[in-house]
């Protein structure tokens, strides 16, 4: 596929959680990496009391080995050339914990945790890894999340001061920045795209 910038982008597809995967994605990439975002999500949404041992284990797996094996594999790369930036998408939910999301919550905090040890151990190398910077959207218009029933959309809503959702191209923005040289002074932070909302 071309982009309107000339460019071409190649779709490949990736199990985040499977190791070989990944590095068949990076394989696929036209040059050295030097910019790596991690952003593979689902959801299995349930109370602690009914949700089951798979719907964790399944949650946790794509977001936190899922990360980890993205932030690995290409750091591996970047490090080589003593450059390149890492982003890791993770969540409000991370922060401060959502009803009915236990699995959800505890892997996008797990998320914050990898990416400030991970940019710890990247940056003598000249590897930023920011979550990644780490990103911690707050709700955004996606089909994951215009899933959710009608009734805990309009909850979420009914916190945002800025009163509407955030927008997908919002938070790439953010992580355009991130991965740019405009933040190369930044590497293990986290930054909240909220839309004010902090609970």
């Amino acid at each position: 596929m071309t982009l309107r910038n000339g460019r071409a982008a190649v779709g490949v597809a990736c199990d985040v959680t499977k190791a070989t995967d990944v590095d068949a994605l990076l394989a696929a990439a036209p040059s050295p990496v030097d910019v790596f975002v991690n952003n593979g999500g689902i959801t299995r949404d349930a109370t602690m009391r009914t949700m089951t041992e798979d719907e964790f284990d399944q949650v946790v797996d794509v977001h936190l080995k899922g990360t980890w094996n993205g932030t690995r594999k290409a750091a591996a790369i970047m490090r080589e050339r003593e450059s390149g930036a890492i982003v890791n998408l993770s969540s409000l939910s991370g922060k401060v914990g959502m009803v009915g999301q236990a699995n959800y919550s505890a892997a996008k905090a797990g998320i914050v945790g990898l990416t400030k040890a991970e940019a710890k151990e990247m940056a003598h190398h000249g590897v930023r890894v920011n979550a990644v910077n780490a990103i911690q959207p707050g709700l955004i218009r996606t089909a994951m999340t215009e899933a959710r029933p009608q009734k805990a959309w309009d909850r979420k809503m009914a916190e945002i001061p800025m009163g509407r959702a955030g927008e997908v191209g919002e938070i790439a923005s953010v992580a355009l920045f991130l991965a740019s040289g405009l933040s190369s002074y930044m590497t293990g932070t986290v930054l909240e795209v909220t839309g004010g909302r902090f609970r």
